[in-house]
């Protein structure tokens, strides 16, 4: 018997905790800054099969398409500064693109249409 008291051989396994620095190969910044906000279009002409991706990065590129940085790190479970980096990696493959945001220098009129399209995500949910 085990110091639990078990036998041994029907034990459940145990959660395990990824360190976030092992998804990212250590990688603490991706080579693309990628704001919050910034919405993410998945390339539909590209098929990742035979890319060579990591899990990690399968699982960001299944939830981006159409939202924003901070909306797939909450969907995938990943801290911000990871999903930030395989971001980075899917845009230099070409698998996915960011649309436009709002800079310093844009107008009015795009300031406010990021706002509507924040709140219409938000109302979705």
């Amino acid at each position: 018997m085990d110091v639990d008291g078990s036998s041994g051989k029907h034990r459940a396994p145990t959660a395990r905790f990824v360190r976030p620095y092992t998804i990212t190969s250590g990688r603490t910044e991706g080579t693309v800054h990628l704001p919050l906000e910034a919405t993410l279009r998945r390339k539909k002409d590209h098929d990742p099969d035979g890319t060579g991706l990591s899990s990690g990065q399968l699982q960001v590129l299944d939830a981006c398409d159409t939202r924003s940085v901070a909306e797939v790190s909450a969907l995938v479970s990943m801290p911000i500064g990871v999903v930030r980096v395989l971001l980075s990696d899917l845009l230099e493959q070409g698998l996915v693109q960011v649309q436009a945001t709002i800079t310093e220098r844009s107008s009015k009129d795009e300031r406010i249409e990021l706002i509507e399209r924040t709140l219409r995500g938000l109302r979705s949910y």
